[in-house]
């Protein structure tokens, strides 16, 4: 197809009318297609299945150190899953705690501990130090930033590439400003582009200056292994951050809820020594102990590092197709035609579409109404403020493949007709 710029006016017309005439056929469909968030797919799921059998008497809720994982007691979580769990953090069982279910909710509690009583090395709460603000990168994790918004937490965008975000513009907002107390990082398989921080992302966010002492990073290791196409290694932010003299400065988090159940699986937060005895003081307040039974399950299921990492080949070979089936129509429909560009990921679960400037609401509605849900259109910047408006994120996980074949057609047609549109202004 002929780039829209370079078209006619006349020829402009031409395929408008087409691409309505089109658009018009899937409206009469009635789909009710959903690509909101990027959920593991139903055959992903039936993978962790066998686990939920892993468990057969009273003598088989034992850990391997003889603690009986049906009572009360070890809130750092069970020694076997900090064991584990830790080595898919690629750090010591000693600087891990297994925190529930969720990587999220330890991440908003450490973000509100902090307001409220602040942090090792801090010298008063986040919330008397005055307007406490956090860099984020962008795009990047809506569920970052409603964390931020919630707590009246200032969030300071910052240009997120493939490979880091712009470390220059951060290293310069950190040295001048004691008021910034983070930043939100997904460095391996980013959210959304599913790039990796390169080495010297990792090692200028360990070592950078920062004018305040108690400023953390806040490592989201969300999609660790989560590889598609590419399984791209990562420096360790916390090995990296005690060569740069600055050993408390990280903390790291991940889940298995897209590993095996989620909402079932197991949460995991890392950190030096010594931020995790000052985080045991802290959550000693609202815990006792967490579900030692569901870290018992995943540890007799997984066994053992290799055994996580075969579970995550089956769970590539599961989302590689889907994924390639929405690669392989953006650029049969859209590639040279000027109605956007996408990133292809190595992992992770999402694939960013970057429109034509003022496009990325329309196409979202258009979508819409021809029944095809997509994520909103903001939602990878903070205050949903994306002010180009032009990114979207394409979440293929979880609708089968003629589903996402039948809602990527839908959205590469709404592409052209918004990027028609905008050229007509």
């Amino acid at each position: 197809m002929k780039n829209l710029r370079e078209m006619t006016q006349e020829e402009r017309s031409a395929e408008k009318k087409s691409q309505l005439e089109r658009y018009q056929q899937y409206l009469d469909r009635g789909l009710q297609l959903n690509m909101t968030r990027g959920k593991p797919g139903e055959d992903q799921l039936e993978l962790s299945m066998p686990m939920l059998n892993v468990l057969n008497g009273e003598s088989d809720c034992r850990d391997s150190f003889g603690v009986d994982c049906r009572n009360y007691g070890e809130l750092l979580g069970s020694m076997d899953a900090r064991k584990l769990f830790g080595n898919y953090l690629e750090i010591s069982a000693e600087e891990t705690i297994i925190v529930g279910s969720s990587s999220l909710t330890f991440m908003y509690d450490c973000i509100a501990r902090a307001m409220l009583k602040g942090v090792l090395d801090s010298k008063e709460p986040w919330i008397r130090s005055g307007k406490t603000k956090f860099i984020c990168p962008v795009p990047g994790y809506d569920r970052h930033f409603t964390i931020c918004e919630f707590l009246g937490i200032e969030m300071i965008p910052v240009e997120l590439s493939p490979l880091g975000p712009d470390m220059e513009t951060i290293r310069k907002l950190v040295k001048e400003d004691e008021t910034i107390k983070g930043i939100w990082c997904v460095p391996k398989y980013t959210n959304p582009y599913g790039g990796c921080y390169s080495d010297e992302t990792v090692r200028a966010l360990a070592s950078m200056e920062t004018k305040a002492e108690d400023f953390r990073i806040f490592w989201d290791n969300a999609y660790g292994m989560h590889y598609i196409y590419k399984d791209v290694p990562v420096l360790n932010i916390l090995d990296e951050c005690k060569k740069a003299g600055n050993p408390n400065r990280a903390y790291l988090f991940g889940s298995t809820s897209k590993i095996t159940f989620p909402g079932a699986g197991v949460g995991f937060f890392g950190a030096s020594v010594e931020n995790i005895k000052y985080t045991q003081k802290q959550i000693a307040a609202q815990s006792i102990s967490w579900d030692k039974l569901n870290m018992l399950r995943h540890v007799r299921f997984f066994g053992n590092i290799e055994g996580i990492r075969r579970m995550m080949d089956r769970q590539a070979a599961l989302l590689r197709p889907k994924f390639d089936r929405v690669l392989s129509i953006l650029e049969s429909e859209l590639d040279g035609c000027g109605a956007g560009e996408w990133v292809r990921p190595d992992g992770g679960y999402f694939i960013t579409y970057i429109g034509n400037k003022g496009c990325a609401k329309r196409i979202h509605q258009l979508c819409k109404e021809a029944g095809v849900l997509l994520t909103e259109p903001g939602a990878t910047h903070p205050y949903h403020n994306d002010p180009e408006d032009r990114f979207l994120r394409i979440a293929p996980s979880y609708p089968p493949v003629n589903e996402l074949q039948t809602a990527m057609e839908v959205f590469c047609v709404s592409a052209k007709i918004a990027s028609l549109e905008a050229l007509e202004i």
